[in-house]
């Protein structure tokens, strides 16, 4: 797709992706192993009349649920986003140089010397993501670096604190509840507690992100010509990077190591807006959010009555989309 058909193509790009997330989170509320009417469902949102049964149903399952997952896939694709234009790497995200390993590892360690800390993870996360997006940062660094060095570094990572985590669940097994959802990413048992905290860093990550998009078009054009324009760029990558951590970590402290997200999402948006990030940015969030709750929903009722955490399904999807990545490296082609 040429770049000028790219330019005409997003805004309507933007309109179809915000009426198909309104569409899939009204379809989230409504389906589930009980389902609620959209009667019910307008009367909820509306303020109106609405049965106990139901009104319990929206209240402490779907909209915990739903929340959890707008707000981990839109963190999730930008952070994807950022790391991806700091680190001039087509194959990185935060689950693939493994940015969430380190938030899960560092969840792990608070949820089992502070139990009671609700506040905690968060932070903890925000710490565990940082630090490896930090190690990923020097290697990437190095002298002759390759991008699949990177990648292939970021992969013994996610090795090291996956044996790390899984140490922990060994030694204290209550160190944190449904542990098995949280190391391949679920949703079925976030509550509303549970995202109060998140919900401000990653609103609050996101804000920044929208606001520092130019800075990512800038380094962009190298880093001659962006110090030329007067731009610190050791400093902007890092403080980008720290962005990135803040939304990663906070999505992997209560929805898990949902992994492909911040890897499948950003490409599919520079294909239909290109690499403006002032477009992809915000697009991404909005995809991010919507491949998400779509995923869920799918994990929901595709095996019905069983259900199965929503980290197994992107796993299926994500795993080929790598393959592809990797082969398309090979063959010397990026965009």
């Amino acid at each position: 797709m040429s770049s000028f058909s790219r330019e005409k193509a997003a805004p309507l790009a933007i309109v179809i992706a915000a009426a198909v997330l309104a569409g899939v989170t009204a379809a989230a509320f409504l389906v589930g192993s009980s389902s609620v009417s959209l009667g019910d469902l307008v009367a909820w949102a509306t303020g109106g009349d609405v049965s106990a049964s139901a009104k319990s149903i929206l209240v402490n399952v779907r909209l915990p649920r739903v929340l959890a997952a707008l707000l981990a896939g839109g963190a999730l694709a930008v952070a994807g986003a950022i790391i991806q234009a700091v680190l001039d790497n087509p194959l990185a995200s935060p689950n693939i140089i493994g940015i969430n390993s380190g938030a899960g590892l560092f969840v792990l360690i608070a949820a089992s010397v502070f139990p009671s800390a609700l506040w905690l993870p968060p932070l903890a996360a925000f710490a565990g993501a940082l630090a490896t997006a930090l190690i990923i940062f020097g290697i990437s660094l190095g002298a002759n670096t390759s991008r699949l060095t990177v990648v292939l570094a970021g992969i013994a990572i996610t090795s090291v604190f996956g044996a790390g985590m899984n140490t922990i669940l060994i030694v204290n097994p209550d160190a944190y509840i449904g542990s098995s959802a949280f190391l391949v990413g679920g949703l079925s048992g976030v509550l509303m507690d549970d995202l109060a905290w998140p919900a401000a860093y990653i609103v609050g990550g996101l804000a920044v992100a929208l606001l520092a998009a130019g800075k990512l078009n800038i380094m962009a054009l190298g880093d001659d010509t962006a110090h030329a324009l007067g731009m610190n760029v050791g400093a902007t990558r890092l403080a980008m990077l720290g962005l990135a951590a803040v939304l990663a970590g906070a999505a992997v402290s209560f929805a898990g190591l949902l992994g492909f997200v911040g890897l499948i999402i950003p490409h599919l948006v520079r294909f239909f807006v290109g690499h403006d990030n002032r477009l992809v940015l915000p697009l991404s969030a909005v995809s991010g959010a919507v491949f998400v709750v779509v995923c869920d929903l799918l994990a929901r009722v595709l095996f019905a009555p069983y259900e199965v955490p929503v980290g197994i399904l992107m796993a299926f999807l994500g795993g080929p989309f790598f393959i592809y990545l990797i082969l398309k490296n090979r063959r010397g082609s990026l965009d």
